[in-house]
């Protein structure tokens, strides 16, 4: 993620409704519009007072969160990591889908899974273990393999040396209102709109970038 500050919200890369019936047009208008829109203006706030680092991209925010001065070491990490968290989520769905991942990422899951299902059995749990509000993601560890962790609040996998390839919001306002407290439908839903290819190319990209 390269903007920096003042951050804006830009749009979604399709119409609200784009996601129906897996996601409603209601829950992407709220998630977007005024959860990420909050992030987006409280790391603004954060910033404001601060020019020595507002030329600093989200990603260098988050990886060098110690580096910054300590009154707004808290703001700084939870909001820029709910921009990130949630621009990566909306920029990774797609509806129709790609059916399966292909490529690179189609070979690296069937190597460290043996089969798309297990894959996704795997990440189900992950994504129900989540104890309140996180996120559940499929990354590319420092050593190049693929991992599925969770991460809670707006944590990232960036300081940590991980390479974020796919990742589900799992905080209840992503799903409540259509799915009410089945995070289990929600993710099987979810799963409907899983942009593959985008995928793959989070997967190249980890590598070219150095992981």
């Amino acid at each position: 993620m390269y903007e920096h500050y003042k951050f804006v919200n830009t749009p979604l890369p399709y119409a609200y409704n784009a996601m129906e019936p897996y996601i409603d047009e209601k829950t992407m208008k709220l998630h977007h519009d005024r959860h990420l829109q909050t992030y987006i203006d409280d790391l603004n706030k954060a910033l404001s007072n601060y020019p020595e680092f507002q030329d600093w991209t989200l990603s260098e925010l988050l990886v060098n969160i110690p580096s910054l001065p300590q009154e707004i070491q808290t703001e700084v990490k939870n909001s820029a990591g709910g921009v990130f968290n949630h621009q990566f989520y909306f920029d990774n769905l797609a509806n129709p889908a790609p059916p399966a991942p292909t490529g690179e990422l189609g070979e690296a899951i069937l190597n460290e899974y043996g089969s798309l299902d297990l894959l996704k059995e795997e990440f189900k749990e992950a994504g129900l273990s989540v104890f309140g509000s996180g996120y559940a993601w499929l990354i590319v560890n420092a050593n190049g393999q693929l991992k599925i962790i969770t991460t809670p609040n707006q944590d990232t996998p960036l300081p940590m040396g991980m390479c974020p390839v796919l990742n589900i919001d799992v905080w209840e306002h992503a799903y409540y209102l259509k799915h009410y407290n089945m995070r289990n439908d929600y993710i099987d839903d979810w799963f409907h709109v899983v942009n593959w290819d985008k995928a793959n190319d989070n997967y190249a990209n980890c590598f070219a970038v150095g992981f």
